[in-house]
């Protein structure tokens, strides 16, 4: 295409010497000044690291890595695993380059770094890392400024991320149970549970605010269903009561109330005093 343009430039330059009119000679040149120097090629950006020795390319991508300059750092390793695929470099130059993509808020270019990884090295001594930092890369609990001035959680967004995360941590905690990434990665698998909890929660709160009960009382129920024991029940269990009660059935709204005081007796939903104010505490801090 750059050289293409440079053609046309130079057949436009040519043209405007030959025009008939020496006051349209002029004006065309001047509009064309800015262009003329395409006829004499384009200036190319030189890549500073190719006539660098692989030893000293990986050495500049740890340095770029240790010194947290993420973009460097996924490009550094790229070219290193795009000059030498099967090298000694290569896998880890793989890893990295997922890691770096993360940390540089690519996430969709890490998350296919490290799906190349593990499928090319499924046997690889790194995989239960490689599947720890994918699950990383879909668990995010930086909502950025917008996030964090409009005070929405995880649990007020698209769920697919988090269940990708927590596929991810599945496996290592599955496969690789001794693994010193295995316990952070229950952990987290924990915590991703409540949120999606929550989520459904969200959306049973949206719907009785609308009126809509009977849709309210259902992502209720499934919240219940699909996240036993995850904290969310609570207030699932609330919003049924107080769906129920709309619609009029005091039955299932008293049988309701049975399970949620047996479940949550401390609950101020059945002690009727108010929950203590804690302050927001870190995403593994149940």
């Amino acid at each position: 295409m750059r050289s293409a343009f440079r053609a046309a430039t130079c057949a436009l330059v040519r043209a405007v010497k030959h025009a008939a009119r020496p006051a349209t000679a002029i004006l065309s040149l001047a509009a064309v000044a800015s262009l003329v120097t395409a006829c004499h090629g384009l200036p190319q950006k030189t890549d500073e690291t190719a006539a660098w020795p692989n030893q000293k390319l990986y050495s500049e991508a740890q340095d770029a890595l240790n010194s947290k300059d993420w973009s460097k750092c996924a490009k550094y390793f790229e070219s290193l695993q795009g000059r030498d695929p099967f090298g000694h470099f290569a896998q880890q130059a793989q890893i990295n380059v997922a890691y770096c993509n993360w940390k540089d808020g690519e996430t969709t270019a890490a998350n296919d770094a490290i799906d190349r990884f593990i499928k090319l090295h499924p046997d690889h001594p790194e995989i239960p890392y490689a599947y720890y930092l994918k699950g990383m890369i879909h668990f995010n609990d930086d909502l950025g400024l917008f996030g964090r001035f409009s005070g929405q959680d995880m649990s007020e967004r698209d769920p697919k991320s988090l269940r990708d995360s927590y596929d991810a941590f599945k496996v290592v905690v599955n496969k690789y149970p001794d693994s010193k990434y295995s316990p952070d990665a229950a952990a987290r698998m924990r915590y991703i549970v409540n949120a999606l909890a929550s989520y459904e929660v969200h959306a049973a709160d949206y719907y009785y605010r609308r009126g809509a009960y009977v849709a309210s009382i259902n992502r209720a129920q499934l919240a219940i269903t699909q996240y036993k024991n995850a904290p969310a029940i609570e207030d699932a269990l609330h919003l049924m009561i107080l769906s129920y009660t709309k619609l009029n059935e005091p039955q299932l709204a008293d049988d309701t109330r049975r399970v949620l005081a047996a479940t949550f007796p401390d609950s101020p939903y059945v002690t009727g005093q108010p929950r203590v104010t804690q302050k927001k505490k870190a995403w593994w801090m149940f």
